[in-house]
């Protein structure tokens, strides 16, 4: 069968079980030494590295400019139909109204002795975007364009920079520029591959050094900006995608096979699991599974990964699915019960939680509002989506009055000395000498 079926009395069980998922965490190591060689190129060389890299593996005729003209982006966003135009521009209004309410504000505290506190939160400088061209720019991810781009223009970024991938002709996909276009982005490089990111973060003739990285790529490009991190700041090292569907007896079998079939044709790599309490559904879903997966364009990539990294577990209770799935932490969890808002106060990590029967994970990906960029391969424990928050950085504000120090300096300095650090100490007393 293309997907197996797995029974498990309990939480416990999972964890000897799900061993054969772990060939999933792979990180990049096999191929750290050739994006090192590529970084070291494009910080010596700049964009000469930058061409001779894209002429070998995008564009065998590719030439200089590297930039993208004003009247080339202007031109592919009229080129393309009103009816993608218009799903586009909706698409960035839900991203846009939802990113608007997690705008952070600077706040201040004023204390009796008039001593003011406070953080200040302000945008980076300069950041820079990763966008797939997907498939030799057939298939482009423009939906990676909005929904990092967005986060970074609500923030207030003022400079956003984006590096995608040519054609082998030498241009962009119209639809990604279309998208930069409506967002007011005009500063585009044909470049793609572990040598943009390397000219994001060091800079080339062309292209100016950035503040943050954002995007999402291959192991090539997620093994660069892993190396880059600490010269800039970076959203995630992302994995591959994942689903975790939890579902009792009143789902529907075709629509959770097809909801683990939009993940699992991402790549051979992904994992849909799906964790349920029925064990004549988890047999429905299995027929659909080889049903549905045979009509698929991908049908080869999601049947693979299916057999490599999928699983449907019959399990006694919804509670233990649920168990389970903080266990798996997955990057995108679809919660198709009867009542999905009853257990959402026991989920404690997932990415993105989907809730009921009419919330399937790619209006996630696509429309609804929320970020897509997510935590995967059980980083959900600890990391959040992509959010105006990785634009923003804080700054905390000291303005202490001569009454706290005067009164707090002898408590300061003993700490310091403490420490062994007597010139911290002399740098507050210092201040209460005539």
């Amino acid at each position: 069968m293309i997907c197996r079926i797995l029974h498990l009395q309990s939480e416990q069980e999972w964890v000897k079980a799900s061993q054969w998922l772990d060939g999933r965490f792979n990180p990049g190591d096999s191929v750290e030494g050739s994006v090192r060689e590529i970084l070291a190129d494009v910080r010596e060389k700049g964009d000469e590295a930058l061409i001779d890299y894209t002429r070998r593996f995008d564009c065998p005729e590719f030439a200089a400019p590297l930039r993208v003209s004003e009247q080339d982006i202007a031109w592919a966003a009229a080129s393309i139909s009103p009816e993608h135009r218009e799903q586009i521009s909706e698409a960035a209004h839900n991203i846009r109204t939802f990113h608007k309410e997690q705008l952070e504000k600077s706040w201040f505290q004023t204390r009796p002795d008039g001593s003011i506190l406070g953080q200040r939160v302000l945008p980076v400088d300069r950041v820079g975007l990763y966008v797939p061209g997907g498939q030799g720019g057939n298939t482009p991810l423009l939906s990676s364009m909005l929904m990092n781009a967005i986060p970074a223009l609500v923030a207030g970024v003022p400079r956003v920079a984006v590096c995608t991938p040519p054609r082998k002709d030498g241009t962009i996909n119209p639809h990604i520029l279309a998208a930069a276009h409506l967002l007011d982005i005009d500063e585009i490089y044909r470049v793609g591959g572990a040598w943009s990111i390397g000219a994001l973060a060091y800079g080339t003739q062309s292209i100016d050094p950035v503040d943050v990285i954002a995007g999402p790529g291959n192991i090539y490009v997620a093994t660069a900006k892993r190396l880059v991190q600490g010269t800039v700041g970076i959203d995630m090292v992302a994995g591959p995608s994942e689903v975790l569907v939890v579902a009792d007896s009143s789902a529907r079998p075709h629509w959770l096979a097809a909801d683990m079939l939009s993940q699992a044709e991402h790549d051979m790599l992904a994992s849909a699991i799906l964790l349920t309490d029925d064990i004549t559904l988890a047999e429905q879903v299995q027929q659909e599974l080889e049903k549905q997966c045979s009509q698929l364009p991908k049908a080869q990539i999601a049947g693979k990964s299916l057999m490599d990294w999928g699983a449907i577990v019959v399990v006694p209770s919804i509670m233990t699915a649920v168990a389970i799935a903080n266990r798996v932490a997955p990057e995108h969890l679809e919660l198709c019960v009867r009542d999905p808002w009853a257990l959402l106060p026991y989920i404690r990590h997932a990415g993105a939680v989907f809730m009921g029967q009419h919330s399937p994970e790619p209006v996630g990906d696509y429309f609804a509002g929320p970020n897509h960029v997510l935590p995967t391969l059980r980083t959900a424990r600890f990391s959040s989506a992509l959010s105006v928050q990785n634009f923003c950085k804080k700054t905390s504000i000291v303005a202490t009055s001569p009454a706290f120090l005067l009164e707090n300096a002898p408590a300061i300095a003993s700490l310091a000395r403490l420490e062994g650090l007597e010139a911290h100490a002399r740098s507050v007393e210092i201040r209460g000498k005539r």
